[in-house]
């Protein structure tokens, strides 16, 4: 009993713990994942807490229940629409990238710690990949809004590179082990690994998504039905073959793409279970590490660390992103730099050990030494190498808090709620507002008081709105809403002065004295700008022509709706 009582509270504390230490994270610029490690070895057996804890058995059983949960969240917060920009790149960089990575770092890994060619190779292998957990809680969690292109990139190609890097790593191990498998047998191992994690992982998550929407369920158990069938789906697909990890991150973006009031109660939910598990994944592998182990490959494991972010990663996204795909020069740099590693390769570090390879602490400490310092060269600087690429857009006013009303299946009404910041809206009645056509205000709260809102109401700074519309509403009443402050950062970035879509470009240049070709003068600005883009434009694609820098500041699907101008 009192070793029960012992687990309760060490967990407690440490759980505890982690969650008040990512007010360190935001206030010292510290990855909040870097601060979990740190933790965890604190607590550790050379640590103040003195835990020892060296099941590498329960700890990979430990990483594949998190992993999972974490790509299951993953899945649901990605839409669809994002894979019109970003799935080629990722799935690009997820196989052949992966391959390039493991390679370049491999070949360094042999030389730097003496190995022979296929021990080097694992190495490289076990490192190659990017982590989801890491590049998610980056890319959310440090206030930075990257444009459409490149978040996709990112977080497509983490949620899908782990086949890749799982085949790599079993087959090195299995080589040196002396149980290699035939050429016929390889490649149907690849092709089991991505083809069934796809075929599974789609048609589950379709029919889960089915379930869900139709079921009538108490509003907590949608999301435990949710994880059930995500674990179903990722034990289904491992059984026969296939990779759990790919399969359930699928599952989640099926379901995540359902609407229906189900994700009202799945998504706050999931988001505290991921959490939960990144919290979790971390500290078990800061107990697992020695310290004093890992000193003693700390100078050549900090070598291949920075020749994997320095020199592996942008040699593979530039073999494999640019020849191919449209991305300017900043975003390559930007793609490069995130190569963020996380549990990933800490969990893979432990197939050697498993598998009984000859030296498998070196596996384990250097994959742990580069993700120490992945997080904190990569994970540290996220925001200035965004600022520095270019590839930071001023995040959009949105509404204080939204919710479906769960009156139809299909493109419900919303509740949008809004705190008026605009100080141009003050004392103007609400008759007077451009409002969406098909939305309405039901509400105004005034200094904690509920008013009937008519159209002589005047508005007042601070007043509380709520309005009844559906989500293509949104842009014009983000706009009406914009506050001073937020109003003056899209104007410095986008411009000025914007113009619509569907202006012709016959008018604008009559306007501005520019010149066109016959056929450009027939075109409207979106097509004009999608075409100079290269296809395929996002907010914040920018173009410089006559003396004017064009910026994509809004867009409708794969429509640019709205495009402003900066005048040098």
């Amino acid at each position: 009993m009192d070793t029960i009582n012992t687990l309760f509270l060490l967990s407690g504390f440490l759980i505890a713990l982690s969650v008040v230490a990512s007010r360190i994270s935001s206030m010292v610029g510290l990855p909040l994942l870097l601060i979990f490690l740190g933790l965890g070895m604190l607590a550790g057996e050379e640590g103040i807490l003195g835990i020892r804890f060296d099941d590498y058995s329960l700890a990979f059983l430990i990483g594949h229940l998190a992993l999972a949960m974490i790509l299951l969240d993953g899945g649901l917060r990605t839409r669809l629409k994002t894979f019109r920009v970003g799935f080629k790149p990722a799935l690009s960089l997820a196989t052949l990238g992966v391959f390039v990575t493991s390679g370049v770092v491999g070949l360094f890994a042999m030389w730097v710690f003496d190995l022979s060619l296929v021990q080097g190779l694992l190495v490289g292998a076990i490192v190659g990949s990017t982590d989801a957990a890491a590049v998610f809680s980056m890319l959310s969690g440090r206030g930075v809004h990257l444009n459409e292109r490149v978040s996709a990139t990112l977080e497509i190609e983490s949620g899908t590179n782990d086949p890749m890097a799982i085949f790599l790593t079993l087959l090195l191990v299995e080589l040196l082990v002396g149980d290699i498998r035939g050429p016929l047998e390889l490649v149907m191992f690849m092709v089991l690994q991505f083809g069934l994690a796809t075929l599974i992982g789609l048609g589950g998550g379709w029919l889960s998504a089915k379930l869900l929407r139709w079921l009538d369920l108490a509003p907590g158990l949608y999301s435990l039905l949710a994880l059930g069938l995500g674990f179903c789906v990722f034990g289904a697909t491992s059984f026969l073959g296939g990779s759990g990890f790919l399969a359930i991150y699928l599952t989640g973006l099926m379901i995540g793409n359902q609407p229906g009031r189900h994700l009202n109660f799945i998504l706050p939910v999931h988001d505290g279970l991921a959490w939960l598990s990144q919290i979790g994944l971390f500290l078990i592998l800061g107990l697992l590490v020695n310290p004093s182990g890992l000193l003693e490959f700390a100078l050549p494991a900090s070598l291949v660390a920075l020749v994997l972010i320095f020199v592996a990663r942008p040699l593979a996204v530039l073999i494999t992103v640019k020849p191919f795909f449209r991305f300017r020069w900043r975003e390559i740099g930007f793609i490069s730099w995130v190569g963020l590693r996380g549990a990933v390769p800490i969990v893979l570090a432990i197939f050697p050990v498993i598998g009984g390879v000859e030296n498998a602490e070196l596996y384990f400490n250097v994959a742990f030494a580069v993700v120490l310092l992945s997080l904190l060269i990569q994970g540290g600087t996220l925001p200035l190498m965004a600022r520095w690429t270019k590839v930071e857009i001023p995040l959009g006013v949105t509404p204080n808090h939204r919710g479906p009303l769960g009156i139809l299946p299909e493109n419900d009404y919303e509740m949008f709620v809004y705190k008026v910041d605009n100080q141009d809206l003050e004392d103007v009645p609400i008759r007077l507002l451009r409002f969406p056509s098909g939305a309405v205000i039901s509400a105004l709260f005034r200094q904690h008081a509920m008013l009937h809102p008519k159209g002589s109401t005047r508005l007042k700074p601070g007043d509380i709105i709520c309005v009844i519309g559906r989500s293509e509403d949104l842009p014009a009443l983000n706009r009406l809403f914009s506050g001073d402050a937020k109003l003056k950062r899209e104007r410095a970035f986008f411009g000025t002065f914007t113009f619509d879509g569907d202006a012709l470009m016959r008018d604008i240049a009559g306007v501005y004295g520019l010149t066109l070709s016959p056929g450009e003068s027939e075109m409207t600005l979106a097509d004009f700008v999608s075409l100079r883009v290269g296809g395929h434009p996002v907010v914040g694609d920018d173009i410089d022509w006559h003396g004017i820098h064009w910026v994509v500041s809004e867009m409708e699907g794969n429509r640019v709706t709205r495009v402003g101008l900066r005048l040098y």
